[in-house]
């Protein structure tokens, strides 16, 4: 790998890795920041929520416009644009007077993040090709994983020891050398067939669309479905979702190419990806909830007790993604996801007396986990970890190799935006029915008590067991484990649906022909 090619890499690994960074970091800086910051619009809880998600939403509902704006103006401006409002909106994060002011800042550190995701990958596919682009996606997705993985863990470790704050302001220093490598290295290229104008009427309804059913599918979860808010923001989605392709079809220079969908790689990978990382946020958002509420881990614990399923995507990513290119994506996007689906049922038969892990980073004697994990736990981890990397970098490349480069930013955008909005819907649907199920079954265990009063669900609520040994907890305890194996049976049956997807649908044919193609020329 030439020097080019090596900071080309260095600036869009930094460039995704600072937007993941701050989407996971900020989770456990969230206590911090509402005891030390003042409010007067929002309360205290509000404030705390719409500092993380005001961040995904934007960034959530101008993904596919980013990506489309990086192919017609260039992949390097567009990018470089990017990076340097990611670091202007860290910095105001980071010196926020308030939480109104914090709130404001992280809904533009979302807007510039939505550049950095798909321009990072947009960038790679234009510089990179044959095995050399598949370990670069490998590289790629090893390092989203590592700070996936650890930023919260590092996260926390700078919010005990110095402030909040350098959670955001850590960015900085990261950005620059981005930034420096990005003007000194990386060339510039853009769809050279892009000479109309820009599609900014498509632009608006796509972040509609994106944006309403992002927002409706969270707020709704948040609000146990009782703000009409949430169902107004999924039937704006709806219609704009709708409307988009007819659209699209009208428009003789449009924003997202509908050709780019007669690929049936990039159908089928599309498809794919709103199953399985759907399948994904229900396991980790329900693996965490039932870790912490119900067997009683603490919080360091129970994401120390992830590691090791994280590190076999670290380590073999760059593997795996080298592998794909030199023998195609399906195997590796089949076996992957049926490996991940032995997991996740691994998990589903962790009794409730499973004992708690309690993490003291003062006490060594607290830093070996309970020997029952290394039989309820780590087997799962380890089968679903070596899956993920199997999976993870050849999806990628199936994706980044199915359309032209000319279109590498819009398509690497949208399965982007499909991984964010699919995992919030599946999320929501899983959501009514554990709460459906645990309540129903509560109802069984406690017979004559009103399981549908606000002060019993106020009390006891899925994955949510009070540290008590009365019969109502315990009830609760053994209902939310029932739940908790039922949703791991969902992530399982989707993460099965979608390697028979891939079975079916790749063509190894298709993504080794186009990943045989020259790079575009350094403009």
């Amino acid at each position: 790998m030439n020097s080019r090619a090596r900071w080309t890499l260095i600036a869009a690994v930094l460039g995704s890795s600072i937007v993941f960074v701050d989407s996971s970091v900020v989770t456990v800086a969230l206590p911090r920041i509402g005891r030390e910051l003042p409010t007067t619009i929002f309360g205290v809880l509000e404030g705390q929520l719409y500092v993380y998600t005001g961040y995904l939403l934007t960034l959530s509902a101008l993904l596919i416009l980013a990506g489309a704006l990086s192919d017609f103006y260039g992949r390097r401006r567009v990018f470089l644009i990017g990076l340097i409002g990611f670091g202007l909106t860290s910095v105001l994060c980071g010196l926020a007077p308030n939480m109104e002011f914090l709130v404001a800042s992280r809904v533009l550190q979302g807007a510039a993040g939505a550049i950095l995701v798909p321009g990072s990958l947009a960038l790679l596919t234009a510089n990179f090709s044959g095995e050399a682009q598949g370990r670069a996606y490998g590289v790629w997705a090893a390092a989203t994983a590592a700070t996936t993985i650890l930023g919260p863990f590092i996260g926390g470790i700078l919010v005990d020891t110095i402030s909040w704050r350098v959670a955001f302001l850590i960015n900085v220093p990261l950005v620059v050398v981005a930034v420096w490598a990005t003007i000194s290295h990386v060339p510039e290229s853009r769809n050279e067939s892009a000479t109309g104008r820009f599609d900014w009427l498509g632009a608006a309804v796509v972040a509609v669309a994106v944006g309403g059913l992002s927002f409706g599918a969270t707020y709704g979860q948040q609000r146990e479905w009782r703000d009409p808010l949430a169902f107004v923001a999924l039937a704006a989605g709806v219609a704009a979702t709708i409307a988009f392709p007819f659209l699209m079809a009208r428009n003789r220079d449009p924003l997202v190419p509908l050709e780019l969908f007669r690929s049936r790689n990039f159908t089928v990978t599309n498809i794919s990806t709103l199953v399985i990382y759907g399948a994904l946020y229900v396991t980790f958002y329900y693996l965490a909830l039932f870790l912490q509420g119900v067997l009683g881990y603490s919080a360091s614990a129970a994401g120390l007790a992830g590691i090791p399923g994280g590190l076999l995507l670290v380590i073999l990513s760059t593997r795996f993604g080298a592998l794909s290119a030199r023998y195609g994506p399906k195997i590796f996007m089949t076996v992957g996801p049926a490996l991940m689906a032995i997991g996740v049922l691994w998990f589903a038969r962790v009794p409730a007396t499973s004992p708690a892990w309690v993490f003291v980073p003062g006490d060594p004697s607290s830093w070996v986990p309970p020997g029952q994990y290394f039989v309820d736990f780590l087997p799962g981890q380890i089968i679903f970890g070596f899956g993920l990397a199997m999976m993870v970098a050849p999806l990628t490349t199936a994706l980044m190799t199915s359309v032209p480069v000319r279109n590498s930013g819009v398509a690497s955008a949208i399965n982007n935006a499909i991984s964010r909005v699919g995992p919030q819907l599946a999320g929501a649907v899983i959501f009514v029915a554990i709460t459906a199920s645990f309540y129903a079954g509560m109802s069984v265990r406690l017979p004559g008590t009103d399981t549908s009063d606000p002060a019993f669900r106020h009390n006891y609520s899925p994955m949510n067991v009070p540290r008590s040994s009365d019969q109502a907890a315990q009830a609760a305890r053994d209902q939310s484990t029932d739940a908790f194996h039922l949703a791991m049976f969902v992530g399982a049956g989707l993460l099965a649906a979608g390697a028979l997807v891939n079975a079916v649908g790749i063509s190894n044919h298709v993504a080794l022909e186009a990943a045989k193609r020259e790079p575009a020329p350094a403009g």
